[in-house]
C-alpha cells in the first residue's frame, strides 16, 4: 500500500504534509491508510504499508497491536550521502526545497531511540536486495511493534 496516494486523495484544502500545520492532517491521513490495512487483513490478505511513518506517528498503530492485528515496523535508511542522491532525483518541488526537506527527513529519521534496531540499512542494496531482506526479517518476526 503506497501512503503517497492517500495524500493525493485530498483535493481541497490539502497542506503540504512536510509543512509544520500539516500534523492534524497527516494523522488524519494515516488513521485512513491503516484503516485500509487493517480491512485488507481482515479480509485475509497480508499488507506492506510503504511509506514515511515515524515513531510519532505509531500511535495508532500500537492501538492495532492491542486489536491484536500483527504489526512489523521495519525502517529503511541508507547513509545520508545516498539517500540525499536517491531523493533529490524523484521530488516534485523545486531543488532547494527539495534538499532541505531531504536533509530535515534524514536527521528526524537518524535517531530513533528504541527503534533504533527496527531499521535495515539500504546503502548498498539494490530495491530487489531490499525486498529479499525485508521478506526474511517479517518472516522472522525481527521487527514487531508491541505495547
Amino acid at each position: 500500500m503506497h501512503t503517497d496516494d492517500f495524500y493525493h486523495y485530498i483535493q481541497k484544502g490539502g497542506i503540504p504534509p512536510f509543512l509544520p500545520e500539516s500534523q492534524e492532517q497527516n494523522l488524519i491521513v494515516i488513521e485512513a491508510f491503516l484503516e485500509a490495512a487493517k480491512r485488507f487483513t481482515r479480509g485475509g490478505f497480508d499488507v506492506i504499508v510503504d511509506g514515511i511513518i515515524g515513531p510519532w506517528f505509531l500511535e495508532p498503530w500500537l492501538e492495532a497491536v492491542a486489536d491484536n492485528y500483527e504489526v512489523h515496523y521495519i525502517i529503511l535508511r541508507a547513509t545520508k550521502e545516498e539517500t540525499m542522491k536517491r531523493a533529490i532525483t524523484r521530488s516534485k518541488l523545486d531543488e532547494k526545497a527539495n534538499i532541505e526537506l531531504v536533509e530535515k527527513m534524514w536527521v528526524q529519521f537518524n535517531n530513533l531511540g528504541r527503534y533504533e534496531s527496527n531499521i535495515i540499512d539500504t546503502t548498498n542494496q539494490s530495491i530487489e536486495q531490499s525486498v529479499s531482506n525485508i521478506k526474511d526479517e517479517i518472516e522472522k518476526r525481527s521487527f514487531l511493534l508491541a505495547i
